[in-house]
């Protein structure tokens, strides 16, 4: 079955497995948290496997999935980074009669393929897709969490075009950011550009802006200095890659729509050449090598920092080449 998150977390008990996916790694972890919540799991009753080492342990897993638990309650098991590869063994697992846990299974930015079809198409087990936030979902998050509930009385226009600007790739991050900008202004309940500027995520709001608008504008040196002052503060190279892929996601939604996003005024100008000389499918290229970029990161034995780098030069002086392009 196919799921929205209101499928989700009316149905999870009533289910045999669920597959959630996508490129909002955040969002897969919260609802992967979700669903111990609701189904009230015990430690003693949880057992976490990446996906990496399902055909070793396969045996182990399958015991603990088929058995009931010694300490009483419902018992799940957790396959983390899945992918079409594991799908054989995923399906001879979750379609068992002998099951006796639920099974939770988490992987990123899956294309349709075996894994998915596996779980769409199975009426005892579902599929749930964590997009990043859009601007419509992201505002209305924003006005959620900053609400008088939580002491805020006023966010600002300014404030919010660049919360806009600047979050929406990974819910958790989003949802961490917004909690402290609401603890940092609960003396004066108003939430204003100064504010969020400060308390941005640890990546530094400014070279994260630097960073990513000149990589697709074609500014080799500002990429590359904004990129080092980024990894210096400590910036997590795999979430960095979840930027870029938000960002390439709203340039690309700009080429093709023609509708340009509401954009912080420092960073307008250098997406507005991007827009103009990107085609639709070099974008379309580019967020297919992200994800690609996001797995060697996670399991390739170079520094995901190495990778970032390459990756970011590489594309940058692409982007030179089509803006030179453009002008002849």
């Amino acid at each position: 079955m196919k799921w929205k998150e209101i499928d989700f977390n009316n149905g999870i008990a009533n289910i045999n497995a669920v597959l959630i996916y996508g490129p909002d790694a955040g969002l897969v972890d919260e609802l992967c948290d979700k669903a111990l919540r609701k189904l009230d799991i015990e430690k003693d009753n949880l057992l976490a496997i990446d996906a990496n080492e399902l055909r070793d342990k396969q045996d182990a897993v399958f015991a603990e999935s088929c058995s009931p638990s010694m300490f009483g309650g419902r018992k799940v098991v957790i396959i983390s980074g899945a992918g079409n590869d594991d799908t054989e063994i995923i399906s001879d697992l979750v379609t068992s009669s002998s099951l006796c846990a639920t099974v939770i299974v988490t992987a990123g930015d899956l294309r349709v393929g075996s894994l998915r079809k596996l779980f769409e198409e199975n009426n005892s087990i579902a599929a749930i897709a964590c997009y990043t936030d859009d601007s419509k979902t992201l505002e209305a998050l924003i006005h959620k969490e900053l609400s008088t509930e939580a002491g805020i009385k006023q966010v600002t226009p300014d404030a919010m075009s660049y919360m806009l600007a600047h979050l929406g790739g990974d819910r958790g991050i989003t949802r961490s950011f917004l909690q402290k900008i609401a603890i940092y202004v609960s003396d004066k309940h108003i939430v204003d550009l100064e504010d969020v500027e400060k308390c941005l995520p640890d990546t530094s709001a400014s070279s994260a802006d630097d960073y990513m608008y000149s990589l697709t504008a074609g500014h080799i040196d500002q990429t590359m200095i904004a990129l080092d002052r980024l990894l210096y503060a400590g910036a997590d190279a795999n979430m960095l890659v979840r930027m870029l892929y938000i960002h390439f996601t709203r340039l690309l939604t700009a080429v093709v729509d023609g509708q340009l996003p509401k954009l912080f005024w420092k960073v307008a100008d250098k997406f507005n050449m991007a827009v103009k000389v990107w085609p639709e499918s070099e974008i379309v290229n580019v967020l297919s090598k992200l994800n690609d970029l996001e797995k060697m990161c996670r399991t390739n034995g170079m520094q995901p920092e190495i990778l970032i780098r390459d990756f970011s030069l590489k594309l940058s002086v692409h982007a030179a080449k089509l803006a030179l392009k453009r002008r002849k």
